[in-house]
């Protein structure tokens, strides 16, 4: 039996069946035009090969797509009442696990148990896996962060609704005041496009603001120049955690311990980076230079 096509009426019906509303505090905006459904899973290609992680996946429209496909999913759903719905419209199917959970473990951590789950869907990890969701906004941007920048649990393929802001600040080139430690990392990581911009009448309750599907692909090529992952995001993030000074200033601030500031503008005219600039203001290559320099003049005390 195909899975129940989830639109506004039928959602309205089942949670008053069930005494739930939606949650605002939870980010929860259910996406009801089915042809959207569609679009996600024809992006991410989904197949009866792949590993899926899915977070937020509400009554589990998405979930239930994903697994007539053939896929194994692994949803993840903070709301109890959501994941009993999300339960139910899976029931009897072998090929997914929903898990009653915070995908965060904090800002900085993705669960652990979420994490193990979907190890086991990847048969110890070994096999590839996707992030295919409607994601709430409020993990968005966390959520993917941590994923990208763990090569144990990198996701071979992203396929999200987020808010489009976030998606063009993901997006944003040098130079652009939208810019920033986001952009430059998921750049220096992936390739991402915006593939449709969403209005909010496609989802209940309407959220304020424009949504958009975003794919991201990461490229093994480009996580190999960036080198030393955890090095590189610790020096984006702190850099840009003082945008509105200039690099030289804030690399003599950030080397205080470590280096006389007269040896800053040598070294980045050697790089041929203007100390003058803001963080927003480099290319991602630039970003790498400067890490692997910084790296080798700092040695273990970058680590």
């Amino acid at each position: 039996m195909p899975p129940a096509r989830q639109t506004q009426s039928y959602l309205r019906g089942l949670f008053s069946r069930h005494g739930l509303s939606p949650r605002h505090r939870l980010g929860q905006n259910f996406l009801i035009d089915l042809n959207i459904h569609d679009l996600i899973i024809e992006l991410a290609e989904v197949g009866p090969d792949d590993v899926v992680l899915e977070v937020g996946p509400g009554a589990g429209a998405l979930t239930s797509l994903m697994a007539d496909r053939g896929a194994r999913v692994v949803a993840v759903e903070l709301d109890s009442g959501m994941a009993q719905l999300a339960g139910e419209a899976t029931a009897g199917v072998g090929n997914v696990r929903i898990l009653n959970l915070d995908a965060l473990a904090g800002k900085h951590k993705v669960e652990p148990r979420a994490l193990e789950a979907l190890d086991e869907a990847r048969e110890g990890g070994e096999r590839p896996f996707k992030l295919v969701a409607n994601l709430p906004y409020n993990v968005a941007t966390p959520l993917i962060l941590n994923l990208l920048v763990d090569d144990a649990h990198r996701p071979a393929l992203l396929v999200v609704t987020i808010q489009k802001e976030l998606g063009e600040r993901m997006m944003a080139p040098a130079g652009s005041p939208s810019r920033g430690a986001l952009s430059v990392l998921i750049q220096a990581l992936a390739e991402i496009e915006i593939a449709r911009v969403l209005p909010p009448s496609v989802f209940w309750p309407r959220p304020k603001v424009d949504s958009a599907v975003v794919v991201i692909r990461p490229d093994p090529a480009k996580r190999a120049a960036v080198g030393d992952l955890k090095w590189f995001h610790r020096l984006v993030r702190d850099v840009f955690l003082h945008r509105r000074k200039n690099l030289r200033r804030v690399l003599a601030d950030l080397g205080r311990e470590r280096w006389p500031k007269d040896e800053i503008p040598p070294l980045l005219e050697s790089l041929k980076i203007d100390g003058a600039l803001r963080a927003e203001a480099l290319e991602v290559d630039q970003w790498i230079a400067l890490a692997r320099a910084l790296k080798e003049r700092w040695g273990e005390a970058a680590e």
